[in-house]
């Protein structure tokens, strides 16, 4: 093998390194699957439910903060159940209803919902 031959081989794996690094990069840190399940659970039990729609980028949002507990929050999807959400007054997303017919219109955050519940937050 002559030393072009060497060269080329070096930079074209140099190359495909670099792709396979940006390809297989991790993404934005996730939240800890089982951080939040006691809290999500504890809001279920409070029958505290979220009513959004899959297009609606402030329900990603709060979705996003329970990271993988959000599968325990009770949600209905109004893309899905629009008679439902029709008949429970929602007419923005998110809107929270907890069991004593309160309304909570937008973005909450976890500690607000915390608030809300009575449910505690778990310790960072």
């Amino acid at each position: 093998m002559t030393n072009k031959n060497i060269f080329f081989l070096i930079i074209g794996l140099l190359i495909l390194g670099t792709i396979a690094t940006i390809i297989f990069q991790p993404g934005e840190p996730t939240v800890p699957s089982s951080k939040y399940d006691t809290f999500a659970k504890c809001l279920a039990s409070k029958n505290l439910t979220m009513y959004g729609t899959i297009w609606c980028s402030h329900c990603k949002a709060e979705k996003a903060r329970f990271g993988d507990s959000f599968k325990y929050v009770p949600y209905v999807e109004c893309t899905e159940n629009p008679n439902l959400c029709l008949e429970k007054g929602i007419e923005s997303y998110p809107t929270w209803l907890d069991e004593n017919g309160g309304k909570y219109i937008g973005e909450q955050g976890l500690e607000r919902l915390s608030q809300i519940s009575g449910c505690e937050l778990p310790v960072n």
